[in-house]
């Protein structure tokens, strides 16, 4: 299992609390220092069900400079929308739990993190 994380977020700290709580074995990615290729992130979309404007923090000042807000959310403008989470990672919803069983959550809430931890 892997969680990908900003320290600085509460959301974080409350699902790694969580999660060591209930025992569980995983690894740590700091995505804002080791950012997640196009290809992790389509991986991860996958396993999420989602696609990228799903997962942007649509609120962050690195999206109102790049507009995120006035673009397209379809498939001609997909790869647009990897691109820039790819290199500001800082717009990637958090904390993003992948587990070895092929599931995945964006592990805002204790249910969530709860719903891969099998518990």
């Amino acid at each position: 299992m892997e969680i990908w994380i900003n320290p600085a977020c509460s959301k974080c700290r409350s699902a790694i609390s969580l999660m060591d709580a209930e025992g569980a074995s995983y690894t740590v990615r700091r995505y804002l220092e080791q950012p997640p290729t196009v290809q992790e992130l389509e991986a991860v979309l996958d396993r999420l069900s989602l696609e990228p404007w799903d997962i942007t923090r649509t609120g962050e000042p690195a999206a109102a400079e790049l507009g995120v807000g006035d673009w397209p959310r379809d498939g001609e403008h997909r790869a647009r929308w990897l691109e820039a989470l790819a290199t500001r990672p800082e717009l990637i919803q958090r904390p993003i739990i992948t587990a070895d069983d092929g599931s995945a959550v964006v592990g805002r809430t204790p249910e969530a993190v709860r719903s891969v931890l099998g518990s």
